[in-house]
């Protein structure tokens, strides 16, 4: 109850600060300088060509152009870490013996692109005072349903019984232990083979609910569910299970490299679990994928946790200042660090609530967080959104908080 009333009491300072910001000129604390370690952080998205390459197929030369330029781009921004995506679809984007070549390299799944970009980015990222966090989708297979379009030896393929197709995708099944382990192996051959200072999940673990759908994975429950008291708590035993050996895994490959996860920004909803956030979502995470990202920061099987929240200030269903609260909460007194996920992309965009429209709303996400000690920086969505930057959120978040260059935060001890 005390690190309640205390985070409530942050709370209130920060909307002080917030509405300072708001109505006159100021410096805010990040441009103070007393924050000179704090995560700044952006993703690079490769899945469906969304960041980089900018189309499948460039030749080598402008590939590693293009990605040295983000980099260089994040540099400039004073940010610190870049959060690359080497696994998009079951894929690989360093020479894995596992996994074929991604297809958004050459266009063709399985092709050799003549480098090796993970390696690339590693080395450059590295010479750059950044840091590079490798991101894995772990169950992903493929945007489509169908098992042909693959390459011939995919591991998908040889083994269809691991497979489920849902929602127009095809998935692994997280419920089969051969698939968990074999995933494990995918995206630990990386961490072996490459000095990368952290392992990243997003947000996909089972998939998003599709409305008139099933997933099906009734076999694999009849198999391994007899210990569960419902399907729900078995599948999400199954995402525990692949947290913590892929954890464990981290620390025995590459002792040091950090493990963090970026899970949607509701946990559950106070009306459905008193726990919960203050909000109305349309889908909690541990409800709809299984991911009990709660449990994950209070245990410490993460060392880092970035809540995609998405949602401006004052948004009715999911207030960003209610969520910020809510998660600064569930970090306090824990060894997990909290880094808070922004929607660069939404600023400006057709569609999106008249907030977005306001350069200054991701500044004050920042200002706001700024009165949260458990907040130790922000991740920001997505590199090429950082690139175009059309309404001049980003120029505005560097302008107000980000004037001097912050180192990222000490590792954190070891997760258990």
């Amino acid at each position: 109850m005390a690190t309640r009333r205390a985070t409530v009491s942050r709370r209130t300072l920060a909307l002080g600060a917030l509405a300072a910001l708001a109505t006159g000129p100021g410096t805010p604390a990040y441009a103070s300088g007393r924050h000179h370690r704090e995560m700044r952080g952006v993703w690079l998205a490769t899945v469906a060509n969304r960041d980089w390459p900018s189309r499948p197929g460039l030749p080598p030369e402008e590939q590693r152009a293009e990605l040295t330029a983000h980099l260089d781009r994040a540099v400039a921004d004073r940010l610190n870490t870049v959060i690359f995506q080497v696994r998009p679809t079951a894929d690989a984007l360093w020479p894995s013996p596992y996994e074929p070549w991604s297809e958004y390299l050459t266009g063709t799944q399985g092709r050799d692109p003549g480098w090796d970009p993970l390696g690339t980015a590693v080395r450059e990222a590295h010479a750059r005072g950044l840091e590079l966090h490798a991101w894995f989708n772990p169950y992903r297979i493929a945007n489509h349903t169908d098992p042909s379009r693959l390459t011939p030896d995919h591991p998908a393929r040889l083994h269809p019984e691991w497979v489920v197709p849902y929602g127009g995708k095809l998935y692994y099944n997280p419920g089969l232990p051969e698939v968990r382990r074999f995933v494990r192996l995918a995206m630990l051959d990386a961490v072996a083979k490459y000095p990368v200072d952290a392992v990243h999940f997003d947000d996909y673990f089972y998939p998003y609910p599709v409305a008139g759908q099933t997933f099906d994975d009734d076999a694999a429950y009849d198999a391994y569910g007899g210990a569960f008291g419902d399907r729900a708590a078995w599948r999400r035993d199954n995402i525990d299970r692949l947290v913590r050996e892929v954890a464990a895994g981290i620390r025995r490959v590459r002792p040091g490299t950090r493990f963090g996860i970026s899970p949607f920004g509701v946990w559950r909803n106070a009306g459905t679990d008193p726990r919960g956030s203050d909000t109305q979502a349309g889908v909690q995470t541990y409800d709809d994928l299984y991911a009990d990202t709660r449990t994950w920061v209070r245990e410490h099987w993460i060392d880092y946790i970035v809540p995609q929240i998405y949602w401006n200030i004052g948004f009715p269903a999911a207030d960003y200042a209610k969520l910020l609260d809510w998660w600064a909460a569930q970090a306090a007194g824990t060894r997990t660090r909290l880094y808070v996920g922004e929607a660069l992309y939404k600023a400006g965009a057709a569609g999106q609530p008249p907030a977005w429209q306001d350069p200054a709303e991701l500044s004050r996400h920042l200002t706001l967080a700024d009165g949260y000690p458990q907040v130790r920086g922000h991740v920001f969505f997505a590199a090429q959104d950082v690139a175009r930057d059309p309404l001049g959120a980003m120029a505005r978040v560097v302008a107000d908080h980000y004037r001097r260059p912050a180192r990222p935060p000490r590792r954190p001890p070891l997760s258990r």
